[in-house]
């Protein structure tokens, strides 16, 4: 479990700061598409700075040895995972969407669901 929630960490830390720091630009590579008004990018770096709590929550986890909150940020990350894979591929599909990024992005997330509800499954 604590290889995952690494893993975890790792991707929501650097997909939080990049949407922190480089809205537009990470906008751009997953959609083919500008940000348009001021709120919409208050509303984008808002979602990075929930994706960097997510990653700190992951990170700080797997530090506790005994691994006790890690079912619980586990199956927050489940839920996460199915959610992201979900929009992201709705966006694809129901509005044309076909950037390489956006793409990786469903699967990374899918192949995360995957591993979150097995390790989930495996109760450790």
């Amino acid at each position: 479990m604590k290889s995952l929630l690494i893993a975890s960490a790792v991707i929501e830390l650097g997909a939080g700061l990049g949407l922190l720091c480089f809205p537009v630009l990470v906008v751009t590579l997953l959609t083919g598409e500008s940000i348009g008004p001021p709120p919409v990018l208050v509303a984008v770096r808002l979602g990075g700075a929930g994706l960097f709590s997510l990653g700190v929550a992951c990170w700080t986890t797997q530090l506790d040895k005994e691994l006790r909150a890690a079912r619980a940020v586990v199956t927050s990350m489940l839920v996460y995972n199915i959610g992201a894979a979900s929009v992201l591929a709705y966006a694809g599909i129901a509005h044309g969407l076909s950037q390489p990024a956006l793409w990786a992005a469903v699967i990374l997330h899918t192949v995360m669901t995957v591993w979150c509800a097995t390790r989930r499954a495996i109760r450790t």
